[in-house]
């Protein structure tokens, strides 16, 4: 819950600075001529690193988490100066999450348990592709002739897991497994995104969990809600 704060802090932050751009818009319009083909559609490419949040008892991450994300926004300015805009695009999320926790199928149920610290493997991950739809409200410095310029968008990710792998490797044993009926596959997202030129920040919190399971031999729930930060490269 406190990334959802932090989100709110930063919407707070970011319509101050749409206040103050407002008041400075009309002097702008004295001095420049708009123009009315002027958008910044941009192809993106991004690096995260990824944690697992609201994690059960006894359930850790561990190893490498991290992600890859690529997609196309098209932008529609709101305003004469065209440094407001809702930008709406088509992307692919690929994520791995390194953890303690053990995916397994028995009799045609899949079973989550956390393993110990004496448990001995090598490899235990779980891989996830999304399609997403990303819905910016976008604030910019940006003109026709500036490539340079302070930004911040902040929106949601609405997205669909397409794939989904768990793998599990130990000296005696070995398990795939990409169909778990307790995955919840469409996914909601809060992002911001802030920066300068190439330089692009974001930190993205999952609205709902991965999974709608218990842990084996347990009423607690596996919930686990991802949160990436890391950096973004638009190119336009």
């Amino acid at each position: 819950m406190k990334s959802i704060y932090f989100y709110f802090l930063f919407l707070f932050f970011g319509a101050n600075l749409l206040a103050q751009e407002e008041r400075d818009e009309s002097e702008w319009l004295k001095n420049n001529e708009p123009d009315s083909l002027y958008r910044e559609d941009q192809f993106y490419i991004g690096i995260s690193f990824n944690f697992l949040s609201d994690l059960p008892e006894d359930v850790n991450q561990s190893g490498f988490s991290g992600g890859l994300n690529f997609g196309f926004i098209r932008d529609i300015p709101l305003n004469e100066q065209r440094n407001i805009a809702i930008g709406v695009g088509l992307g692919l999320n690929l994520n791995t999450y390194g953890q303690n926790l053990k995916i397994s199928e028995v009799d045609g149920n899949y079973q989550y348990q956390p393993l110990t610290d004496e448990s001995e493997y090598t490899i235990n991950r779980f891989n996830m592709n999304i399609v997403e739809v990303p819905i910016e409200f976008r604030w910019r410095t940006s003109t026709l002739e500036k490539n340079a310029f302070w930004r911040v968008y902040l929106g949601m990710n609405l997205g669909y897991t397409f794939r989904f792998k768990s793998t599990f490797e130990a000296p005696d044993e070995s398990i795939e497994l990409t169909k778990p009926d307790e995955l919840e596959r469409f996914r909601t997202s809060l992002k911001l995104t802030f920066g300068y030129g190439v330089i692009n920040f974001f930190v993205d919190y999952s609205l709902n969990p991965v999974f709608d399971a218990n842990i084996l031999n347990s009423n607690q729930s596996l919930g686990i809600n991802p949160i990436k930060a890391g950096l973004t490269f638009y190119i336009l």
